[in-house]
C-alpha cells in the first residue's frame, strides 16, 4: 500500500508588539537603516526614495556578535520610524533590495561569487557614546585591538563627504572572532545637529574592499528629507558591546522624562520664529536679520547626556575647532538657570556644513536627572546681537516638573 507523505509543516513566525505613546522629542530614537553597494558601475543608475514607515515581512535574521539587532526582540514595542528623515540616493546597477525589518528604513545586500556584504545606516542622538567607543567596537568585530585615545582615532580617519557634509571614514579589516572568517568594515561617522549618523559596510573582506569606492559615491549622492517629531523605542536589548547611548539605559528602558506635555514654556524673544523641527529637537527657532541668520536648537537627554566634554567638543567640531580637555571645560563660565549652574560655551569658526564663518553660543543645563542643550549658531553678527536674549530665554524656561 502506498502511503502518502505527511503534508509539510507550516511555521508561523510572530513578533509581539506593544503600542507605545509618543515621548517628548528630547528622548532619542535609535533606528537602523541598511544599504549595500555592488560595484562601481554607473551604466544603469536609478534614483530611489526610501519610505521610513515600511515594516518587516520576513522573520528577522540572527545578529552577528557585537552588531545592532536587525529587529526589536520579542515583546518589545516596534519603533515609530516616521521621525526619520526620508532618504534619497543614487542606486548603482547591481544593488539588491532586501526586505525591511522593524529597525531598518532601507536594506540592500551585495552578493558576488558566494561572498556577501551589507551596509547599514544608524542615526543616534547626541554623540552616541563617542566616536572612539564606536570605532573600538567595530575593531573588536574584526579582531583588532582597541585604540587608546582620540588622537589615535584621528590618525586613522579618512575625510569623506556625506550628503554634502564632511564626515570621517574608518577602514578596518581582520578576522571575525565569532566565525573565523576574514571580514572587512568600512564605516563613516557623520555628526549633524544633535544626531550622529553611522554608515557601515561590513562583510567579506575582499568584497568590502572592492565596493569601497561605490560606498563613498553612494554617501556623496545621499540627501536627507524632512523628519517628523521623533519617538523613542526601548533599546534595552542592544548588545552589551554597544557604547552607552545618551538618554538611554542599556540595562532597562529609558526612564520617561518628568514632563508629559512635550516641552517647557519660555518667554520667546521678539523676532524669533519657530522653525521646522528636525529629529531629536525639542524646539527650534530661526532669527533673520537682513541677509544674515542664526538658529536656536533645544534638545534634552536623560542623565548626563553622554558627558559635558564630549558634547562641547561635538559643538567645537561643527565649527572646525580642536577639542578641549577636562581642565579646559572646568574653566568655562556658568550662568544661573532654574536654580542651578549651567555651563556657557562660546565658539567661533567655520560652519562645516556651509563652509561659511559662524559663531556658536551654547548652554548645557543639568536638571533633575536630565541634561538640556541650548545652542545659538549662525552668522557672527546675529549671534553676538542675540546672545543676551538667548541667555534670557534659557533663564525664563519653566519645566513641567518645576512649574
Amino acid at each position: 500500500m502506498k502511503v502518502s507523505p505527511p503534508p509539510p509543516k507550516t511555521i508561523i513566525f510572530t513578533t509581539k508588539m506593544k503600542s507605545f505613546a509618543s515621548s517628548r522629542a528630547g528622548q532619542f530614537a535609535c533606528v537602523l537603516a541598511a544599504f549595500a553597494l555592488a560595484g562601481c558601475g554607473r551604466d544603469d543608475v536609478k534614483v530611489y526614495k526610501v519610505d521610513a514607515n515600511d515594516t518587516a515581512t520576513t522573520p528577522p535574521p540572527a545578529a552577528t556578535p557585537g552588531a545592532m539587532p536587525a529587529t526589536m526582540p520579542d515583546g518589545l514595542p516596534a519603533p515609530d520610524n516616521s521621525s526619520l528623515p526620508k532618504l534619497k540616493y543614487v542606486l548603482p546597477d547591481g544593488w539588491k533590495e532586501k526586505n525591511l525589518t522593524q529597525m531598518r528604513v532601507a536594506s540592500f545586500g551585495i552578493s558576488e561569487n558566494g561572498k556577501t556584504a551589507d551596509v547599514s545606516v544608524i542615526p543616534l542622538g547626541g554623540n552616541a557614546g563617542g566616536d572612539l567607543a564606536n570605532v573600538n567596537r567595530w575593531r573588536k568585530d574584526v579582531g583588532q585591538a582597541a585604540l587608546a585615545s582620540d588622537e589615535d582615532l584621528n590618525k586613522l580617519a579618512e575625510p569623506v563627504t556625506v550628503a554634502g557634509q564632511p564626515a570621517n571614514l574608518f577602514d578596518l579589516s581582520g578576522t571575525n572572532p565569532g566565525t573565523g572568517d576574514e571580514e572587512g568594515i568600512v564605516a563613516v561617522i557623520l555628526h549633524t545637529d544633535d544626531t550622529a549618523w553611522f554608515f557601515k559596510m561590513t562583510g567579506d573582506a575582499d568584497l568590502v574592499k572592492k565596493n569601497k569606492p561605490a560606498f563613498i559615491a553612494f554617501l556623496k549622492s545621499l540627501e536627507f528629507g524632512q523628519a517628523a517629531a521623533p519617538v523613542a523605542p526601548d533599546l534595552s536589548q542592544l548588545p552589551p558591546s554597544h557604547p552607552a547611548i545618551p538618554g538611554m539605559d542599556s540595562a532597562a528602558p529609558a526612564a520617561p522624562a518628568a514632563d508629559t506635555t512635550g516641552k517647557p514654556t519660555w518667554t520667546v524673544p521678539a523676532g524669533w520664529k519657530e522653525g521646522q523641527l528636525a529629529q531629536f529637537l525639542v524646539a527650534k527657532f530661526v532669527i533673520q536679520t537682513g541677509d544674515a541668520s542664526a538658529a536656536v536648537n533645544v534638545s534634552q537627554l536623560n542623565g548626563d547626556g553622554g558627558g559635558l566634554l564630549p558634547n562641547i567638543n561635538r559643538w567645537r567640531g561643527q565649527l572646525g575647532q580642536t577639542p578641549l580637555t577636562e581642565d579646559d571645560v572646568a574653566k568655562l563660565p556658568t550662568i544661573d538657570a532654574s536654580g542651578v549652574k549651567a555651563t556657557l560655551v562660546e565658539i567661533a569658526g567655520t560652519d562645516a556644513r556651509s563652509g561659511q564663518p559662524a559663531n556658536l553660543v551654547g548652554v548645557v543645563l543639568p536638571l533633575t536627572g536630565q541634561t538640556w542643550f541650548y545652542k545659538l549658531m549662525g552668522d557672527a553678527s546675529v549671534v553676538t546681537q542675540q546672545k543676551a536674549a538667548f541667555i534670557a530665554f534659557i533663564q525664563s524656561a519653566k519645566y513641567p516638573a518645576t512649574q
